[in-house]
């Protein structure tokens, strides 16, 4: 081939569009591995070291020590339910991590515990679980969520893409709410605890909105007795048979049942913070209040 003017100006455009071409593959491929799990090391401690938020809904408990940004903290460390944090009503949430990431290996990996009460009384407050991985690496929980698929992911009657808004009554009154269902209600208030129940710590002090995922009600009598029953399988306080709560004493955790936003299963090699919301609306009776997830720790299984 003669090169001419024309001819080099031709190969030199098909050279540089080959090289763009290949450069931005290359660092799609990059960005796609550059996460990396923090390794576990001799000093690594298998339970929680940091509470990144802290946001519950309206309940009986908040702004009471079991309800409060210092009484969340408690949570830290070996404590395995010496300690409860309530996270109030539906979709109320703490978001907690580890001083290493969570890996992803056969069997379940992460144990959380509550306070559910088994036979005759039947107590169960089921939380959902999400996690998610540190992919931009700024050490902050704001990368994609994925949930823990329990039991009920797949039932008829389980609503995905809830959303409820609470109303500060700014005084000791009925906390109402309305969801993205058309229904209104309210979160009840009770002799027991006299006071506000509208986080008076949240940022915003005229209404909130929750997010998520809502299981069915499970609330009931068995005979005299006031219950609320638990699931089978893949949720926080919650006196599960499927988990074995009655020997363990915690619900454990599979990260290989992790779901994206549209229920399709995700691979995570591992995991590095933990969210944990209430996921009923229910608002109980005024002898025993609203149905609210609370917290007592977590675990890595992997770490013996």
């Amino acid at each position: 081939m003669k090169f001419n003017q024309k001819n080099i100006l031709s190969l030199s455009s098909v050279l540089l569009f080959q090289l763009c071409i290949s450069s931005c593959s290359k660092d799609k491929t990059v960005e796609e591995d550059t996460y990396i799990p923090r390794p576990t090391t001799s000093t690594s401690s298998k339970f929680i070291t940091k509470i990144y938020e802290y946001q519950p809904a309206p309940g009986q408990f908040i702004n009471e020590s079991l309800g409060s940004p210092e009484g969340s903290q408690k949570i830290i460390g070996d404590i395995k339910n010496t300690s409860l944090v309530s996270l109030g009503g539906y979709g109320g949430f703490i978001t907690f991590g580890f001083d290493h990431s969570i890996i992803n290996k056969e069997g379940n990996d992460l144990a959380i515990y509550g306070n559910p009460l088994g036979p005759a009384y039947q107590w169960s407050e089921p939380g959902i679980v999400q996690v998610s991985q540190d992919k931009n690496g700024n050490g902050l929980p704001d990368d994609e969520w994925y949930e823990l698929a329990g039991s009920e992911h797949s039932a008829a009657s389980t609503i995905k893409n809830y959303e409820i808004t609470y109303y500060n009554p700014k005084a000791t009154a009925d906390v109402s709410w309305k969801d993205n269902q058309g229904k209104t209600g309210v979160v009840s208030t009770n002799n027991f605890h006299k006071h506000n129940y509208y986080p008076l710590f949240a940022a915003n002090q005229d209404s909130i909105k929750f997010k998520g995922t809502l299981l069915k009600s499970t609330w009931g009598k068995s005979g005299s007795i006031f219950i609320n029953g638990s699931f089978e399988w893949g949720y926080t306080d919650s006196y599960s048979t499927g988990d074995d709560f009655e020997t363990k004493r915690y619900n454990s955790f599979d990260l290989s049942r992790a779901v994206d936003k549209n229920g399709k299963p995700v691979n995570l090699n591992a995991v590095d913070f933990i969210k944990v919301y209430t996921g009923q609306n229910e608002k109980g009776n005024t002898l025993l209040g609203e149905i609210s997830t609370e917290l007592g720790g977590a675990a890595d299984l992997n770490i013996k």
